[in-house]
């Protein structure tokens, strides 16, 4: 049995001491031996929601909402259905710093210089490339700042949309028809920006030509609060293993559909993960392990195999809300 304090932070950490703050969603940074920032939320869809609505007003993309409720329609939830939203994340293994784009995971984190001595993390959804138009892996930086950015398609997309019957002009203009949005963030790596959106609705999903695009106000922000020279690193984690007060936690994601085997190996990778934290196989609820990989959440789950933790969770209430995502 954990000692009466240990119990306390874990109470904490559960009911919100690092949680997102949902305008935002932004949180302190949590110590370096504390990896899950945020908590499962459950919403009440209305009549005319859909579940891309409700992701856009949860800071969720596409994908992540309906891997957390399988079952639901994705266009008519339904008046009065509870909608679980998958916002509590292991942060991904990489220095924390700059921004950090997850790529299975479709998400990015931003960790901003402190602010009054408290440094914090902030999280946006994100849409990347295409399995034919890859976004990248590896380190870059920003390099420019581009307001009101006009587009300049390549040959080859022009060829590409020309051959659907959609005639792109030499340059696409700044304004409310720039597949860009407001805003675009250029990259050391030739060829690709971090951008707004003229289409939110495909936030979450994987439609573009390499660039990673934005929620038109979550661009806005992460505009204002960069500068160029800020480190940029892609990294591909689809099993992210977190730690926080004695529990460990898998946050499972589809692997890329160019990674090849990585799904049938996922049990090796997630072994070598664990035992670079210090935990061993017997330590592991391996059959909780096996179906976040068969059937990922995109949430923290605790694999932990301690009955305290469980019971812990079902007094938070994210164990039923995992447990209802998963049917």
């Amino acid at each position: 049995m954990r000692s009466p304090h240990t119990w306390l932070r874990s109470l904490m950490l559960l009911f919100g001491a690092v949680a997102l703050d949902s305008a935002a969603d932004s949180a302190p940074l949590p110590p370096a031996d504390i990896d899950l920032v945020g908590q499962v939320q459950v919403v009440t869809a209305r009549y005319e929601d859909t579940l891309l609505d409700i992701a856009r007003r949860g800071g969720l993309g596409y994908t992540e909402i309906k891997m957390a409720n399988r079952g639901v329609d994705p266009w008519m939830p339904g008046e009065g259905v509870q909608v679980v939203l998958p916002t509590q994340h292991v942060l991904p293994l990489a220095p924390r710093e700059g921004i950090v784009i997850n790529l299975p995971e479709m998400r990015l984190y931003h960790y901003p210089p402190a602010s009054g001595g408290v440094p914090r993390v902030v999280t946006y959804p994100i849409s990347i490339g295409r399995y034919d138009w890859r976004s990248p892996i590896g380190v870059t930086r920003i390099t420019q700042k581009v307001p009101n950015p006009s587009w300049t398609p390549p040959e080859s997309i022009r060829i590409e949309h020309a051959a659907k019957g959609d005639i792109l002009p030499p340059v696409v203009p700044a304004g409310p028809d720039n597949p860009l949005g407001q805003f675009a963030l250029r990259l050391g790596t030739p060829g690709y920006l971090i951008h707004g959106t003229n289409r939110p609705y495909g936030i979450g999903m994987r439609v573009t030509h390499g660039c990673l695009r934005l929620y038109p106000e979550n661009i806005a922000t992460l505009f204002e609060q960069v500068t160029p020279g800020v480190k940029v690193n892609f990294v591909s984690q689809p099993y992210k293993i977190g730690q926080a007060f004695g529990v460990t936690y898998l946050e499972a994601h589809h692997p890329l559909k160019e990674e090849t085997g990585r799904k049938e190996g996922a049990v090796g990778e997630i072994a070598r993960l664990l035992a670079n934290r210090g935990v061993t196989t017997a330590q592991v609820d391996w059959a909780t392990v096996r179906q976040e990989i068969a059937k990922p959440t995109g949430m923290p789950v605790p694999i932990s195999r301690q009955d305290d933790e469980t019971l812990l969770l079902d007094a938070s209430g994210e164990a039923e809300a995992m447990r209802t995502a998963r049917q």
